[in-house]
């Protein structure tokens, strides 16, 4: 299948976004192509559908089912790209309520330094069989590394020599601390590969292993960005519109509008607006440059947030995401006393009155003058998810080319840590001058 994301815009003819941007795309594909594109050292997502090794993918699926086997919960513990694409995946596929059947609970530290989070973890997983997936590149980045620390105690207290095959680490192929724990201690582990940033992770090992363990179709998700990459492999704004998406949000930056909104109607698609902001947040983000991703969840967000996207600065614009097929429905029962007066609804389902929902926010929200962008997705399922993955992927790319940034740093990421690392006194640490 392709074409699974219809991409519409009616802010500005095609034409014009071509004669704007087409060759400089054009430039920069063929650059991102031949290698010699800034950052290109990172660009081994583009083809990591295709090219994921097939023994990996075996030993991911068989390890997956053995934590499946073996744990009543697994912890995933990571931060950034470490955490945000598996979760996000395993939100938007999951039941709202409980877990997929069969399958362990998957819950997630090292993202945050709260000390209460983590004692009711402790606490919630106490007397339940536990495994741990720790990803870090370095093993050292410091909120992940003391969320392993303390669960590591914990494992060993509790299963003694038992516990390293228990844990997974998912680390740098050769070095690091993380490594040399791991290959000390016998634990399984995978490679985090040296040319996918952390952001751009979430078909390696990183995300994928979290997500089987959920009991998500990793194939699928893999088979939906394997299509992806055939769709978005020309260099024709015409024809690209992942490409005709990083344009547009160009054009809007240069008219004045320097925030995206990303918004849905699917309540469980909210951590995928995570994964979306960090994404162009980092890629972006940089050099005085950048959109500043925001998102909101609709329709809850219309009662709060709503009035300002109507009514505020323009200086937003919206992309909204729809699935237009939906595995569940809920009819609108008749009533005799009609009391909340719904009864005029009462021939509709819940789903068919949130997308006339969305349609009306669109259309209120373009005559407040907010300029719209609209993906419809077929279906909120395992390959359409890795198609849209790939979709925000290439185009984030692109944006970030057509801005003048790199895409794949974010030295602005570790202003904070020297801040920690002076505060707390860390032995060693010397701040440059």
């Amino acid at each position: 299948m392709v074409n699974a994301i219809t991409f519409n815009q009616t802010h500005i003819a095609q034409e014009e976004l071509e004669k704007q941007f087409g060759e400089k795309v054009q430039h920069i594909h063929k650059q991102m192509i031949e290698g010699t594109s800034v950052g290109a050292e990172f660009l081994g997502w583009k083809q990591l559908p295709n090219e994921i090794d097939q023994e990996e993918l075996n030993q991911v699926l068989a390890t997956a089912e053995k934590l499946r086997k073996s744990a009543d919960v697994v912890v995933v513990i990571g931060v950034g790209g470490s955490y945000l694409g598996a979760k996000a995946v395993q939100d938007a596929l999951s039941p709202y309520f409980g877990k997929h059947e069969d399958n362990p609970e998957v819950i997630f530290a090292g993202q945050n330094l709260s000390g209460t989070y983590m004692k009711q973890l402790l606490q919630h997983i106490d007397g339940k069989e536990v495994a741990v997936i720790v990803i870090s590149k370095s093993g050292t980045t410091t909120e992940p590394a003391i969320a392993f620390r303390i669960l590591l105690e914990y494992m060993e207290n509790r299963y003694g020599a038992a516990m390293k095959d228990r844990v997974v680490a998912i680390t740098d192929k050769s070095k690091g601390a993380l490594r040399e724990l791991a290959n000390r201690s016998g634990f399984t582990t995978f490679v985090v590969p040296d040319d996918v940033g952390g952001r751009f992770s979430v078909l390696t090992p990183v995300g994928l292993l979290p997500i089987a363990v959920a009991g998500i179709d990793i194939l699928q998700l893999l088979e939906g960005a394997k299509d992806a990459v055939k769709e978005y492999t020309s260099s024709e704004l015409s024809t690209n519109s992942a490409y005709q998406y990083a344009a547009l949000r160009n054009h809007l930056l240069n008219e004045g509008y320097n925030i995206e909104i990303l918004a849905s109607f699917t309540p469980n698609f909210a951590t995928f607006h995570e994964w979306w902001k960090q994404l162009f947040g980092e890629s972006e983000g940089k050099d005085g440059k950048g959109i500043y991703p925001a998102s909101v969840a609709y329709p809850t967000d219309l009662h709060s947030l709503g009035q300002y996207v109507q009514d505020g600065r323009r200086e937003i614009f919206e992309t909204f995401v729809q699935f237009k097929e939906t595995t569940a429905n809920c009819a609108i029962p008749t009533t005799e006393d009609n009391l909340d007066g719904l009864n005029y609804l009462s021939d509709k389902t819940m789903n068919e009155i949130n997308d006339v929902t969305l349609q009306a926010t669109m259309q209120a929200h373009q005559d407040g003058g907010v300029p719209l962008i609209h993906l419809t997705v077929g279906k909120k399922d395992a390959y359409h998810i890795g198609y849209i993955i790939y979709f925000f992927e290439m185009a984030c790319a692109m944006s970030a080319y057509l801005l003048g940034v790199n895409p794949f740093d974010q030295p602005g990421v570790e202003e904070y840590k020297k801040n920690i690392f002076r505060m707390l006194e860390k032995p060693g640490f010397v701040e440059e001058k």
